[in-house]
């Protein structure tokens, strides 16, 4: 129930070049291709999208935490995802 009214509160926002709105997306997709993935262990071809969507949201991740650290936070935790490591 949460997760559908944070899509709600995307929608609403209109705003579809936000970093917040692309990340949500990207962990959308994410979900998706990781319960295709449970079924269908030897596809390939979606494990090399799944990467390549995985440093794409990891990137913005990294971009906006150096840009505005409050709101990496409240992503991280409105979403779900675990905080990346820093290096």
């Amino acid at each position: 129930m949460v997760k559908n009214s944070f899509i709600s509160v995307f929608s609403q926002e209109e705003n579809r070049g936000s970093v917040e709105f692309q990340v949500f997306r990207f962990t959308n997709k994410i979900r998706r291709l990781t319960s295709h993935l449970e079924l269908h262990r030897k596809d390939y071809l979606s494990q090399r999208g799944l990467r390549k969507i995985l440093g794409k949201r990891q990137r913005l991740l990294s971009y906006l935490s150096k840009k505005n650290r409050i709101r990496y936070k409240e992503l991280i935790s409105r979403l779900n995802i675990r905080e990346s490591k820093t290096r």
